[in-house]
This record gives structure tokens, sequence and C-alpha cells, in this order.
């Protein structure tokens, strides 16, 4: 076997979640379909998402109503006609899942002919509209996906493979029109970096919340669709919109353990170390007030009392009603010594959501002929300033329908690239000094908490970005002489989505939504979205 071997298919996705499974289903039955997993298929943020699926699946409810919540809880930045489109499309979309075998939660009395859904309600949401299956919906999802995805010989899925650069075009030095033509990829096993030839690409990548010290996503959350769009030319908007989630577990032993809104949507109170309520005295909708306020209200009154934690606290509630709705999170809790029907759970905000991303069109495509961006790591309009709860997998099983029939529209004009140049690792060698990753790799993630989380400053975010430029001068040196690794490819793509955070943040003169300053607590009135153009776009 060549030590740089060459993958040839239809179309390439980058990310196993439901973005990027959702995407290779719809398209599998007429191309050859490629899935990339940076580690086991099922490790990303889709499986560890808990409270659900936004739609309107109730009588009571309309679409209407769906897009108003939607454009609350976006601050003014939501793009309307997106949100009509997502809302418009959201039944059909989860009846995809529903048919794939995902199994919502249903009513006790629902009639087996006429299957009626248990609906929760959560923060910014009028209506109960979330289709749930019990606290660990991601889970039922992914699982549901890889089933079906396992069962389908158009689609293979390479596990340990990181997508380490598209190839275009341009970067290649073929002329006419830019297009991407595949991309490099490590393969963790092996060690090697190997190619692969698409007609299409598409990332699916996720966010990037494991820029901070604290975040309820997973390992593999750093930011790498965006950094590779960027680095290919493409535009980002939004990234000064990092949603905190409000309510992780504060242990310890915890890590990323996050404690589902729907647990506030069924009546949940957030209380001090005394046992007092908070949050009326910050929003009329207390504990459904959506996230941005609640994370900032309880990051307040941390800083305020001096205090390591808040608390959530269910135990007013029927202990069979909160185990039977909160199985896996009532299990889990029991393993770091709490009773969720019986005791207080502490609780703190953590990173959890990058609401900007690539900027994409109604199909999904970005600013490079045949790429793509789906889910968390795309911009399109939907978030605003701020993601209501559940419309995220939403997002992602919309938009991988539209960039599937997208990409089947096109499929047959569009050719696979010619043989393209081998990744020439022969002016490099093995590190001895890893340590420089894991010591720039920490840095980042603590400064970025401190001057770039809940709430900011100019002068903080000019600290990070002279830290930040330090770093990337270091990584970019290390990446130029050493052999890749997969923590060397996370630092380099986090610190280039890092950057382009800031500079997001730096250039919005206003507190609206996620992003808060003290230096302009107001907002302004003719407000857009935040867009970065690379120095060479595509």
């Amino acid at each position: 076997m060549s030590n740089h071997p060459e993958h040839i298919c239809d179309v390439l996705v980058i990310g196993s979640g439901a973005a990027g499974l959702s995407l290779a289903l719809h398209l599998a039955p007429t191309q050859k379909v490629m899935v990339l997993s940076k580690g086991p298929r099922s490790e990303g943020a889709t499986y560890y998402a808990q409270g659900g699926i936004a739609a309107v699946f109730d009588e009571n409810d309309s679409v209407e109503s769906h897009v108003e919540d939607t454009q609350i809880a976006g601050d003014g930045l939501c793009d309307e006609s997106i949100v009509h489109f997502i809302a418009e499309n959201a039944k059909e979309c989860v009846q995809w899942l529903i048919d794939g075998g995902v199994p919502f939660d249903r009513e006790e009395n629902s009639n087996s002919d006429e299957p009626k859904f248990h609906l929760t309600r959560e923060g910014g949401h009028s209506h109960r509209r979330i289709l749930h299956a019990a606290d660990a919906t991601g889970m039922a999802v992914q699982t549901s996906l890889q089933e079906n995805v396992m069962l389908h010989p158009n689609i293979s899925v390479l596990e340990r493979h990181n997508a380490l650069d598209l190839i275009t075009r341009k970067k290649i030095g073929i002329s006419g029109g830019n297009r991407v033509l595949g991309a490099y990829i490590w393969n963790r096993d092996r060690e090697a970096v190997e190619t692969v030839r698409a007609k299409f690409v598409v990332l699916a990548t996720g966010g990037a919340s494991k820029v901070y010290q604290y975040t309820s996503n997973p390992d593999v959350s750093s930011g790498d669709g965006i950094a590779m769009a960027w680095r290919a030319g493409c535009r980002v908007a939004n990234l000064e919109f990092n949603q905190f989630h409000p309510t992780c577990l504060f242990h310890p032993e915890a890590r990323n353990f996050l404690i589902t809104e729907a647990l506030r949507g069924e009546g949940a109170y957030l209380r001090r170390p005394d046992g007092s309520r908070f949050m009326l005295d910050f929003d009329e909708r207390a504990e459904l007030a959506p996230r941005d306020v609640v994370a900032r209200a309880i990051d307040y009154e941390m800083k305020r009392l001096g205090a390591d934690c808040m608390y959530i606290d269910i135990s007013h509630k029927d202990s069979e009603f909160v185990m039977k709705h909160f199985p896996t999170i009532y299990e889990k809790l029991l393993t770091y010594g709490f009773d969720l029907t019986k005791d207080a759970i502490p609780i703190v905000p953590a990173a959890h959501y990058t609401c900007g991303g690539v900027m994409v069109d109604l199909n999904g495509q970005t600013d490079l002929e045949g790429l793509y961006a789906i889910g968390e790591v795309s911009y399109t309009g939907l978030h605003g300033a701020n993601r209501m709860a559940s419309n995220s997998l939403l997002e992602c099983v919309v938009y991988a329908w539209a960039a599937a029939m997208h990409i089947g529209d096109n499929a047959a004009s569009a050719e696979i690239p010619p043989p393209l140049p081998h990744w020439d690792d022969s002016q490099v060698c093995c590190s001895d000094e890893e340590v420089v990753i894991q010591h720039n790799w920490h840095e980042l993630r603590l400064f970025m908490w401190d001057y770039v989380g809940i709430v900011r400053s100019t002068k903080r975010l000019e600290r990070a970005l002279r830290r930040i430029e330090l770093l990337k001068q270091e990584t970019n040196e290390y990446y130029s002489n050493f052999r890749v690794s997969n923590n060397l490819l996370e630092l380099r793509n986090l610190l280039q989505v890092a950057e382009l955070m800031v500079r997001c943040a730096m250039a919005r003169k206003e507190s609206r939504g996620l992003h808060y300053t003290i230096d302009y607590p107001n907002k302004q009135e003719d407000s857009g979205p935040t867009i970065l153009v690379p120095d060479f776009p595509c």
C-alpha cells in the first residue's frame, strides 16, 4: 500500500453527527458517500443532546408561533426568511426521522394508529413543541441514523480520521473558476495523511466550544470545519455569539455533564446557595427566559455572592414524574451522590453552542463552489444573536435535506476531480516537544474563558487577541516542522476560530443576545450580522 493512499467518492461528508448522517442517507440512493468521523462515529455533540427537537406537532401550536419565538430569542438578528424556511419544513423533516425509527416519546394513552407525541417545553418557547426521547434525544437520533447508515451499501464511514485541509483548484494552481476538489485527511491509526477526491464536500463538523475552559461539548468540538473553510477563502459570520448553557453540573469529577433545559421546562427552579429563587429578579419569564438571560443571571449571582455555583431544584415535583421524564440524568446524578428527586443540584454555565459559522445560502452552499456546510458549523441566519432551545437538531435535519436535494440536482454535471497532489511530509520530523502543544492548548482555553466569556470588555478582547497572535505564531512554526497529530490539528483550528471569534466580538459595538460587553451595554438600532472576509477570498 502507498504511504499516501487515495480515496474516491461522489460526496465527502466531514462529520458524523445528525447533520452529516442525515445528508448521507438522503444522498445514498444515487451517490457514493464517504463519511469521516474523528473518533467513534457516535462521538459528537448530537449523541449528548438531551432536550429534543422543535417542530409544530400540536394542533394548538403554529409555524407562525415557532417563527416568532425564534426571532424573539435571536434578539433581532435572525434572518426571517430562513426562520420561516426551517419552521415550515420542520414537521416533514422530523417525520423523516420518525419514519427512520427514532423512538420519540408518546403520550401514555396515545392511539397506535394515530400516535400522539409527548411534547415538552423549553426556554423561549411559547408552546409545548419539543419532541424528545426521554432525556436522551440526541442518543436516540444518533443511534437510529447510525443503524440506517450501516445498512446502506453506498455509504462508507471512516472512523478515527481527521480532515486536515480542503483541496481547491486555487490551492494547487489549476486555472479556471475555483472549486473544492477534496481534502487531505489524517488517518489516526496509520498516523499518515491520505487524500480524498470528491465531486462535493460537505462540512458537518459541529461547533467550536472546546475553545473554552468549561464546555458541555465533547472533545471533538474544535471548530475544524470553520477553520478549514476560512483557510479555503470562505466568509464567516456572527462568531461573537457563543451560547453558554446555563446549567452544567458543578462537580470535580464531572466532565461536560449537561442538566437539560427541559428540566426547567417541567418546572425546576434556579436557587441561590441560601435556597432563594433569583430568576424573577432578572426576567418576568423567570426560569423559562432564553439561555443568554439565564446564563448572565447565574454568572452575575455567582460573582456578586462570591459563590462557586448556583443550584437547580425540581424536588418539589412528584418523584415518579421526575424519574420517568429524566431517567438518564437521574441515574447519572446518583453516581455523583445527588438525588434529583430530593436534592438541589449544583450548576454553572458552560460553553455550549456556536451560533455563528461558515456563511451558507438556502441550500447550505458556501462561497466555494462544491463546498457545503450544515449544522452547527454553519451560519444560516436561523439563530441570530441567541439560539432557541431545540432548534439546533432541527437546523441539522432541515439543512441536511436541503443540501442533499441541491447536490442531487447538480451531481450529473459534476465530475470526479483528476488525481491530486499527495501530502508532502518529506521535510518534517517527529516531535520531541509535544508539551508545547499542551501548554498552548491550556493557555488558549483559559484566557478565552476569562476574556471572551459571558461578560466581555474591549480591554479583555484586546488581551485575548494579542495572546492568540503569539500562540498562532508558535503553533504555525511547530506545524511547519513536525509531523501532524490530532492535538496539533485541533489546536491549529481552535486558534484560528478563536481569532475569528475575537475579531467578530471587537467589531460589534453593542450588547445583544449572547454578546455582552461592559463598554457598550446598549443595543444599536441598525444592527446586522458580523461578517468577516478572508484576505484571499475564494
